[in-house]
């Protein structure tokens, strides 16, 4: 299972991005897939996770709540994070992880990563 994020980048505070997770499986639909960010200094930490097949359940920190929206779409093995009205305090490294099994907030449940992708706030 591989997975590839993108779409991060440099934006002001307000604006918004999308990042994107490409994932490199067969049966991607069975696979929950996460979110998570690791600001400098900081410990990793969950930001948005959707459920497998459908993606009928999505979970989002407080932190993220009612700004960023995680979505997928399994014709194209890709999940989203819309992300608007960004903070400074939303920058960090984020990355994409994938478990075949049900969605979950915890980083250690997950068993495969990518590489991560940079967003930067500017304030």
């Amino acid at each position: 299972v591989r997975l590839v994020e993108s779409g991060g980048g440099l934006v002001q505070a307000g604006g918004s991005l999308r990042l994107s997770c490409a994932v490199s499986v067969f049966t991607f639909e069975d696979y929950a897939i996460g979110w998570f960010r690791e600001a400098p200094g900081k410990e990793r930490e969950f930001v948005a996770a959707i459920s497998r097949l459908t993606g009928v359940m999505t979970y989002y920190a407080d932190s993220v709540k009612g700004r960023f929206t995680i979505s997928r779409d399994n014709a194209k093995n890709t999940v989203n994070l819309q992300m608007n009205s960004l903070k400074f305090e939303d920058t960090a490294v984020y990355y994409c992880a994938a478990r075949n099994n049900r969605a979950t907030t915890a980083a250690r449940e997950y068993e495969y990563w990518g590489q991560g992708t940079q967003v930067t706030v500017s304030s």
